[in-house]
């Protein structure tokens, strides 16, 4: 990957150049240092109308490695918008249609244009945990889906990924050294589309979400080998 400082050049330049050259770096990087392994994937290909595509999260690279994957699917990514602080990670954000988002906060305007651009035909990519698990472990997943899923009402398309965290890191201080890449084998799983269900006449609303949740996320999990899996063992 590029050093800080050349980033930070390259996002001076036109929008469209910093789009250009960005792409152009991270699909040579992928080349080079990703051997991805695609599983399932058509399982979707007779799916009609907007996708919700959910996955684990383990790495900056997976909205690179799903981008590439999904090329065909063209997907809006919810991103933290603290990705943009990093002169690395604001390149990555360039070169995938993002949508910014505030963590661990009811960000309604984000909410309200997720459902709008998901409502109008196009895919999404979110990953259902809300940040990175730094021991690769599964955590448990947060009920903004749900909202996204409900009001939308399209098709959700679980994926487990792996290999990520070896093919971009975590450094010794606990953050993602974005700048050094390494050769990793990275899956992609895709399992079977699925839908939210209804809630049973008499059920709790927060049973009902959380058994919904759990529905949602053990459907990630079973596509991760046992070691991933974490809070859905």
């Amino acid at each position: 990957m590029i050093p800080s400082w050349v980033a930070y050049l390259i996002d001076k330049l036109p929008e469209k150049w910093v789009r250009e050259i960005s792409y152009m770096l991270v699909k040579k990087d992928l080349k080079k240092y990703a051997d991805i392994k695609i599983t399932g994937i058509e399982r979707i290909d007779n799916v009609k109308g907007p996708k919700i595509f959910v996955s684990n999260h383990l790495s900056n690279s997976d909205g690179l490695v799903l981008n590439k994957v999904l090329r065909k699917y063209d997907p809006y990514f919810v991103a933290g918008v603290k990705l943009s602080n990093d002169p690395v990670t604001k390149l990555g954000t360039k070169i995938v249609k993002t949508i910014p988002i505030k963590p661990n906060s009811a960000d309604k305007d984000a909410i309200s244009k997720i459902i709008k651009i998901v409502k109008s035909g196009e895919n999404l990519v979110i990953f259902p945990e809300g940040t990175r698990s730094r021991k690769k472990e599964m955590l448990q997943g947060k009920k903004g889906v749900l909202l996204i899923a409900k009001l939308t009402r399209a098709t959700i398309i679980p994926i487990g990924i792996w290999g990520t965290e070896e093919l971009l890191p975590i450094n010794l201080e606990g953050n993602m050294d974005a700048e050094k890449w390494h050769n990793a084998k990275v899956n992609v799983v895709f399992g079977e589309p699925i839908t939210i269900e209804k809630k049973e006449k008499l059920e709790d609303k927060h049973k009902y979400e959380d058994r919904t949740m759990n529905y949602i996320m053990y459907s990630i999990a079973k596509l991760l080998p046992e070691q991933y899996r974490g809070y859905y063992k």
